[in-house]
Parts: C-alpha cells; sequence; structure tokens
C-alpha cells in the first residue's frame, strides 16, 4: 500500500466509496497518477476542462442538478488557487464538493520552486484541508469525518509523473452518501411566533429550495395564505402566484410586517437587506444551509425541510392581516401596463423570453439584474420547478459553467445572464461538445455594461470617468463568440423579433443576444421608483 500507484488507486477508491458519484478533471503533469486511474476506471463519470475555475463552477452546477457530490481534480501551483471563487460559493450553498488537487513533494513547500505554492489550507474557512504528504498518510476512511454540507479539500503530494506506468484494472463505482435527516434550532420559538406572533402580520419569503424541498414548503404556504414573497429558484414563483405579492420591496417597507418567514436560500428581494434597519419585524429561517442571511439578531432553524414543519405539528391559517395583496394590485397593474407600453425594455424582454423558456426543463438564471427581473416580470402563467441559480455569494464568475453543468443531462434548458457575466466566462462553452444533446438557450442581456450599476442611488450624477469605472461600457456584439464555439446566433431588438424563438432546431445549441432600449428600461424603472405604494 505504500507505493505511489496504489496509494492513488486507493484513495481514488475511498473517494468513490464516499459517494463521489462525478468527476470533473482539468489536465496537468503534476496530477497525472490521478487522471491515469480515473482514465481506467471505466464506470465513472468523467468531464474534463482546460479552465480549473470553470470547472470548480460546473463542477458546483453537477450537484445542484443531482444532489450528490461531486469532485474536482487538479494540478499543482494557481491550478488549485483557480477553484477559490467556486468554492465560496459551494460553501455558501452548503453543497458537497470534493476538491483534489495534486501537489508537489513537501520538500519544496516554501522553496519557490516551480509550481509549489502553499496548497494546505489554501480555501481557509471554506474548505479545510487533508494534507497527504506521504503514501502513509491516507487514512483508511478519507470521508469519514465529512458533513457533506460544505466543499472538503484534499491534497495529495506526488512524485514526478511516469506516463508509462500502466494502473491496471481500476473497478471503481460511486456509492450512495449519507443522508442527514436531522434538524436543530428552537423549533418552540418558531411555533409560538406562528400561533401568536404572526396575529399582527406576517410575510412568507421563500428564497432557493432543492426539488425535495418544493413539496413542504408548497404546502405550508398554502395552509398559512399569508401574503408570499417567492424567488423564481425556489420553483414555486408560478404555483403560488395567487399568494404573491408582485414586486413587493417598496410596498413592503411602506408597510413592514410583524412576523417575516423564510424558508430556504437567503432572498433575492431587497427587502432582506431593508430588515437590517426594521428591528420591529421579527425574522424566522428555515433553511438547509443554517445561514441567517442578516447581520441582525433572527432565529434561524438549520435542517430538513420536511422533518422541521413534521415536528412543528399543525399549522393556524394567518391569512393576509395588513390586506398587502390588495393593496398590491395597483402596483400589478401598473407593472403590466408599463411592458405592454415599453416592449423594447430588458423589463419586458425578459417576459417575452420567460414565455419561451417555461417550456424548458431546466432554467438558470445569472447573478446582478436578470434573476431580479425574472423574480418581478417573468411570466406566471406556467410552473416552473427546475429554476436555479448561484446565490450563495451572489458574484457574476462562472454563471455559464454554472448553467452547464445544471443542464448537462436536460434536453430543453435556457439561461439568461448579462453581457459582463458573459464575457467573464464564455470560455465555458469549451464543455458544450460533452454534453447530452438537445435545445440549449443561452440568452444575453447585452445593455453595453453593468447594468445594476446604473441603476444605484447616485447613479445619475456620476462623472463620465466614474462611470466607466463602474459599469464598464462597451459596443461588443456577442456573435463571435457564438460562431467560436460552434452556437446558433440570434439577435432580438424588437418585440417581434422573438418569433426567432418558436423555430429552434432539436439538438441545437443557441446563442440569443437581448439588445434592449435603454430609454424604455429607464422609464420603467423611475415610473415604478416614483409609484405611490
Amino acid at each position: 500500500m505504500n507505493s505511489p500507484a496504489s496509494f492513488v488507486k486507493s484513495l481514488l477508491a475511498q473517494c468513490c466509496l464516499g459517494g463521489i458519484c462525478e468527476w470533473v478533471v482539468c489536465p496537468g503533469a503534476r496530477n497525472m497518477a490521478l487522471l491515469q486511474v480515473l482514465a481506467a476506471a471505466e464506470d465513472l463519470v468523467k468531464w474534463t476542462h482546460f479552465d480549473e475555475r470553470s470547472a470548480a463552477f460546473f463542477a458546483l452546477g453537477r450537484i445542484q442538478d443531482m444532489g450528490l457530490p461531486v469532485a474536482v481534480v487538479t494540478t499543482s501551483g494557481t491550478a488549485a488557487a483557480e477553484l477559490l471563487p467556486a468554492v465560496v460559493e459551494a460553501y455558501y450553498q452548503r453543497r458537497p464538493l470534493l476538491l483534489l488537487t495534486a501537489d508537489r513533494p513537501a520538500a519544496c513547500r516554501g522553496s519557490a520552486a516551480p509550481q509549489a505554492i502553499e496548497q494546505v489550507d489554501l480555501f481557509g474557512i471554506y474548505a479545510p484541508t487533508i494534507d497527504l504528504e506521504t503514501p502513509e498518510s491516507l487514512p483508511e476512511d478519507i470521508l469519514q469525518d465529512w458533513d457533506y454540507a460544505s466543499p472538503l479539500h484534499i491534497n495529495v503530494c506526488l512524485p514526478d509523473p511516469d506516463p508509462a506506468w500502466n494502473p491496471g484494472i481500476c473497478d471503481l463505482y460511486p456509492a450512495e452518501p449519507p443522508e442527514e435527516n436531522g434538524f436543530r434550532g428552537s423549533l418552540a420559538e418558531l411555533a409560538r411566533a406562528l400561533r401568536f406572533k404572526s396575529r399582527d402580520g406576517l410575510v412568507v419569503m421563500i428564497g432557493g429550495l432543492d426539488p425535495t424541498e418544493q413539496a413542504p414548503a408548497r404546502w405550508l404556504a398554502n395552509e398559512l395564505k399569508a401574503p408570499v414573497v417567492a424567488d423564481a429558484t425556489s420553483g414555486l414563483r408560478e404555483e403560488l402566484a395567487h399568494l404573491a405579492l408582485t414586486d413587493a420591496d417598496a410596498l413592503l417597507r411602506e408597510h413592514p410586517p410583524a412576523v417575516l418567514l423564510r424558508l430556504g436560500d437567503v432572498p433575492v428581494a431587497r427587502f432582506w437587506r431593508d430588515l437590517e434597519d426594521i428591528p420591529a419585524t421579527e425574522v424566522f429561517s428555515v433553511t438547509r444551509t443554517g445561514f441567517s442571511g442578516l447581520a441582525r439578531p433572527s432565529t434561524v432553524v438549520t435542517g430538513n425541510l420536511e422533518a422541521i414543519l413534521h415536528a412543528l405539528g399543525d399549522i393556524d391559517t394567518v391569512g393576509d392581516v395588513n390586506g398587502l395583496r390588495s393593496m398590491n394590485k395597483r402596483r400589478k397593474a401598473l407593472m403590466e401596463e408599463l411592458l405592454i407600453t415599453c416592449p423594447e425594455s430588458e423589463q419586458a424582454m425578459v417576459r417575452s423570453f420567460s414565455c419561451f423558456a417555461a417550456d424548458g426543463d431546466c432554467i438558470y438564471l445569472g447573478n446582478s439584474m436578470p434573476v431580479r427581473y425574472w423574480n418581478s416580470f417573468a411570466q406566471t402563467a406556467i410552473p416552473t420547478e427546475n429554476v436555479r441559480a448561484n446565490r450563495g455569494a451572489n458574484g457574476i464568475d462562472g454563471q455559464i459553467s454554472g448553467f452547464l453543468g445544471v443542464s448537462a443531462r436536460c434536453s430543453r434548458s435556457w439561461a439568461l445572464v448579462g453581457d459582463l457575466t458573459a464575457m467573464y466566462d464564455s470560455n465555458a462553452l469549451a464543455l458544450l461538445p460533452q454534453l447530452d444533446r438537445g435545445i440549449r438557450v443561452l440568452g444575453v442581456i447585452n445593455n453595453g455594461g453593468g447594468g445594476i450599476f446604473r441603476a444605484l442611488p447616485g447613479a445619475d450624477g456620476h462623472s463620465e470617468a466614474m462611470r466607466k469605472l463602474l459599469v464598464q461600457p462597451h459596443a461588443h456584439s456577442f456573435k463571435a463568440i457564438a460562431e467560436q464555439w460552434g452556437m446558433r446566433y440570434l439577435t432580438i431588438r424588437t418585440a417581434e423579433d422573438f418569433d426567432q424563438l418558436d423555430s429552434l432546431e432539436e439538438n441545437s445549441q443557441t446563442l440569443v443576444e437581448l439588445i434592449p432600449d435603454r430609454e424604455q428600461t429607464e422609464q420603467i424603472r423611475l415610473r415604478l421608483a416614483n409609484a405611490q405604494v
């Protein structure tokens, strides 16, 4: 067991027995022994990518899709460091992402030898390191103490690679990872709030949910019958439309509820941040991640949502105590009117795009404006249960990679991202030939820079020099990117241009560039900002 060959085979076998079901593999010399064993293991699902940062986000997308652990394998040096953004995202999503990084022998540490950086504890609090300096340091069960609720880093010191080494037969099969159905936190406090404090007003905010969480969340919302703000990533936005507040930030600021109950991940809605300054609203979170999402005191119950609701017992109907849904009708009517009068605005384009995307198996929403627009303006007639986003750290990096990971096995999938987001991660499209064929549509809102920064308070008063630094204006088209990766390219500038989406070909990969009218976009933003609640 002490030879490097048997050491590597034993390590990967333990990872498989620990539930690693897929492997995203990046090339390198130092990790060659790992690649040789993986190549010989014919029964394992393997993906390959030359970009470690993109590969890690793709692995995270696969975890989101399957709910199972996935490993990403890299060589030494800065290749390992490229994993950090996805590791941070996985940490806040509480996803089981395994990082398997090759390293030069421990004697090289601190020497500045080529591709010898300090890889132990490289990811800080976001992923603890198990450092395997020698074959003898391999434990009997390397994943024994892993909670499968956050990333884990295994750093493997390996000698110079031997390309001629033949690993022989490698019968590696992934096992089922352990399940966690417990919970922690004060149920009694939550029960008292729902029974008594909610009589003065309750709002339910639903962030991202895993598929197994949707049924219990739907049941609870329908039992309470309180006003609901449901993110698209909950998969319940359309099904709970009869309880929903539309674009409710301004309304809730004017009429904050006594109790706010959050289910799932941290919500996208701006009002969630506003709660920092509304101490009179008591906040209760029921979430598998365990993060409160607030810097002020609140109550968090962590764990399996179905188990928590079962333990909570009978639920009394609360209803719309403060009449929020009635007040919301005027704003909803105004929004619908504006979408008709400004058909080339970003908001109206998102509405039109969502009508086509609702027919997909999977929808992925990029951070910044796309996910916000979708929550406020997307269609509500057709349920869309499989909606994903990377809302852990909310960065714009790795968005296309995440989309491809989530949609790798889908027959129809749609994504909507911003222009800077797309440029940041365009080389993820190199993964396309490895994915299952089907209809895959990547929508890019090209508004000539960071649109969210144009809407920040005080943005109108910024100097031209400041706008260049903040917005990063550009005049680039995405046609060349589509052609580079063999995608069909469509341009949409008017409402009539959406007719092109009626004729998507089977097994087609399409990049749709949405070019909105800036004046119409601004008109909707200002009308809604100045509307009376």
